[in-house]
């Protein structure tokens, strides 16, 4: 995927910043696909520094215009009933500078899809001003993580080795977790 996007940002080279932005939106707005693609991608065509400010934009704006329509499409629509994970229970009603602190730390982890923090925000109390900071404030760190990974497995340093074979120990016991979590129930 992330060789479609490198060949469709070169390709488009005038309009690669604005193509990269747009992608990244509609990725926030489906919320379930990693954008990982396309930070890997800008890197390469944008070089280090500037592909992760591209990135970074991009996950902000894609962050806001996915809250706005969450709110505006889902919120008359759902009930906000008591849900089984006790933080979504909590962000659903957090205001002011609770609700902060959890966008805030809900972003710093990358297991948290970003697609469910901003949903739940967006059904829940928190104002626009406070999502908009957490947010973009939360991102920022797992963003340049992500940047470094990428750039590092891609140039094919020994960090980059070592980073995907945690990668790839991390899925392993993952997935050997949930099958043997599925073998006992």
């Amino acid at each position: 995927m992330q060789e479609k996007i490198v060949d469709i940002l070169l390709n488009y080279e005038a309009y690669a910043v604005i193509i990269s932005l747009f992608l990244n939106i509609v990725i926030s707005i489906f919320g379930v696909l990693p954008s990982v693609f396309i930070t890997a991608a800008n890197l390469l065509v944008f070089g280090v520094w500037k592909g992760t400010f591209i990135s970074f934009i991009g996950e902000v704006v894609g962050a806001i215009v996915a809250f706005w329509l969450y709110r505006k499409g889902f919120k008359r629509f759902i009930d906000k009933k008591k849900h089984e994970h006790s933080l979504i229970n909590k962000l659903l009603s957090a205001k002011g500078k609770e609700a902060f602190m959890m966008i805030l730390l809900l972003r710093f982890f990358p297991f948290i899809p970003s697609g469910v923090v901003t949903f739940t925000a967006a059904i829940g109390d928190v104002s626009f001003i406070i999502f908009l900071f957490a947010s973009s404030l939360g991102k920022l760190p797992s963003l340049l993580i992500e940047a470094y990974s990428v750039h590092n497995v891609t140039a094919g340093t020994m960090e980059g080795k070592i980073i995907l074979t945690m990668v790839s120990i991390v899925g392993i016991l993952y997935i050997w977790a949930k099958l043997v979590r599925k073998k006992n129930t």
